[in-house]
């Protein structure tokens, strides 16, 4: 199995990440894909792609709630961290609008440049849609790279949008949210390609029920592909099998 988003990385798993890893293998996740936060983190990352060849997949990318007054320098140690070593995606970026505004300007301009560099360099980019849908597309549209492709990141959106999301190419990536009551996600799902659908953990975010509100790990990813196959009227296995084979087409290994 594949989680195409994971933050393994990250300090909530200093403490146990080896042991994360083997439960994950145990439970059949034995590819997972790496998306940076900012500067502070990749150096954390890098290690982790090192520690742990043909797991850990490294992507580099600055996350939209890390973008502020200093993005043009994030986004040029971004850069030379491209140069320098073997990324599988630009990730995490896009817009967050949740928490606050006050940074839009910038986080638009800190995605097309991100936008810019997948499309440069042939690499799926991972995209970050939180309250910014519209901002997305409008984005996305006004750049025009053919041949962009990628993931929308946490898809929790409409069929409509589902629609117009895979109709441009980008794959809907499908997590712990696909578990809970009011998700929401059972009404678009059965009626989505699944050629478009891969699966994530987001961990140690969104944690599928019944593990909701823990720490979330890839071990946790056969509960999203149970409810995603129980959606699909198919088999877990199938759908695994089929997001892992998703993922090798966009992501080339």
């Amino acid at each position: 199995m594949t989680d195409t988003h994971s933050h393994i990385f990250l300090p909530e798993f200093d403490q146990d990440r080896e042991a994360v890893l083997d439960r994950a293998s145990q439970m059949g996740v034995n590819r997972i894909f790496m998306p940076n936060v900012d500067s502070s983190t990749a150096e954390s990352l890098l290690a982790a792609a090192v520690a742990y060849p043909g797991r850990c997949f490294p992507m580099m990318g600055l996350h939209p709630t890390s973008v502020g007054k200093d993005f043009e320098k994030e986004l040029r140690i971004a850069d030379k961290y491209l140069s320098d070593y073997t990324f599988y995606g630009i990730g995490e970026v896009g817009i967050d609008l949740y928490w606050d505004k006050t940074w839009q300007e910038q986080q638009e301009e800190a995605f097309r440049i991100q936008l810019e560099w997948a499309h440069a360099r042939n690499l799926p980019v991972i995209i970050h849609v939180r309250n910014s849908y519209e901002e997305t597309m409008r984005i996305l549209r006004d750049a025009a790279l053919p041949g962009l492709k990628g993931i929308f990141h946490c898809f929790t959106g409409t069929l409509s949008q589902a629609h117009e999301v895979t109709g441009m190419g980008f794959h809907l990536g499908i997590g712990g949210v696909a578990t809970f009551k009011n998700g929401g996600l059972d009404q678009l799902l059965p009626h989505v390609d699944p050629k478009w659908i891969v699966l994530e953990t987001d961990s140690p975010y969104l944690a599928p029920v019944p593990h909701r509100g823990k720490r979330n790990e890839p071990s946790y990813l056969p509960l999203i592909a149970s409810r995603v196959a129980d959606l699909l009227s198919t088999s877990p296995l199938h759908i695994s099998e089929l997001s892992t084979l998703n993922s090798k087409l966009l992501f080339g290994v």
